[in-house]
């Protein structure tokens, strides 16, 4: 297969770049700057873009078997101003619009757009259990997640099917937001996030990465997708969980008001509240899950 990568070289893209390496797959990695990164793999290609438009590189889209949308501006763990709230906004926004005017130039169409997005689409709805049917909130998370989804949508009017999988937090030993986490433990100081009772939704990278395999190979993946393991587990148990991979203890809790000093909005949205997400969908799609639980998904994470 012919599979074009935007964001390929950040955390979740170049996971699944290594994991679709040994499949033999004709592998195209979009980047504004491809002279300042290093591959090191001669089967991957490294094309520039602008992240805004298809100039210079939609010739690549032509009869691709799938374009991949994980670009945009991390998220985490820096706080949020409002500079950097337009960024994270805006460039999503403008790499969705870029796929589409790529897909417009092309003879042969893709035969699939995978389009990031998260469960931040669902906002902090309480002890809810969440489906891919749930509305959207209209925070400043949900917002942008509705944005992102919609930057792409115009593909499917030119006949390209395409999945959105609305990820949780992914855990992994390097990259996203777990060793953020698991740094208090390391200095036996770690424990539950406030009061500990809010749903986490969480996935463990290897299963993200066999989720959106699936998203780009079976023919039936359409809409909207939640990328979160079956069991979605409270802050409490998590670090309990977390404590036990580490061999650390979890009886210190960081309290509310610590977090809100220092990253104001992003604690309310990332740390203290939550959603409670079910993977319906990815479920009846037959997919099986590698970690169903946290204790298995951490253990492995934290394997010596």
């Amino acid at each position: 297969m012919k599979i074009i990568v935007a964001g390929g070289t950040g955390f979740i893209g170049s996971a699944l770049v290594n994991a679709l390496l040994p499949e033999k797959h004709e592998i195209i990695v979009l980047s504004r700057a491809p002279e300042k990164i290093k591959l090191a793999h001669p089967a991957i290609q490294l094309v520039k873009w602008d992240g805004k438009t298809g100039d210079g590189w939609a010739r690549y889209a032509d009869g691709a078997d799938a374009l991949v949308n994980l670009a945009g501006e991390p998220i985490a763990p820096l706080p949020w101003f409002g500079e950097r709230k337009i960024k994270i906004r805006a460039s999503r926004v403008d790499a969705g619009h870029a796929l589409v005017d790529a897909v417009r130039q092309t003879r042969n169409k893709p035969r699939v757009l995978v389009q990031a997005s998260a469960v931040g689409y669902y906002g902090l709805r309480g002890d809810d259990m969440l489906t891919e049917d749930a509305p959207p909130d209209d925070d400043y998370l949900a917002q942008v997640c509705v944005a992102w989804e919609n930057s792409s949508s115009a593909v499917e009017a030119q006949g390209v099917r395409r999945a959105i999988y609305r990820t949780g937090l992914v855990l992994a030993r390097r990259g996203g937001i777990l060793p953020l986490m698991a740094l208090p433990f390391q200095f036996f100081i770690g424990g539950r996030v406030g009061d500990g009772k809010q749903w986490m939704s969480w996935i463990h990278l290897a299963d993200e990465i066999a989720a959106i395999k699936t998203l780009i190979q079976n023919e039936n993946a359409r809409g909207a997708f939640n990328l979160v393991a079956p069991n979605p587990t409270r802050n409490a148990d998590f670090s309990k969980a977390l404590g036990n991979a580490l061999a650390r203890p979890s009886a210190f809790p960081t309290p509310a008001f610590a977090l809100k000093l220092p990253f104001g909005e992003m604690a309310e949205l990332l740390l203290l509240g939550g959603q409670r997400v079910a993977p319906q969908r990815l479920t009846q799609l037959g997919f099986q899950f590698r970690f169903p639980t946290i204790e298995a998904a951490l253990q492995d994470v934290y394997r010596k």
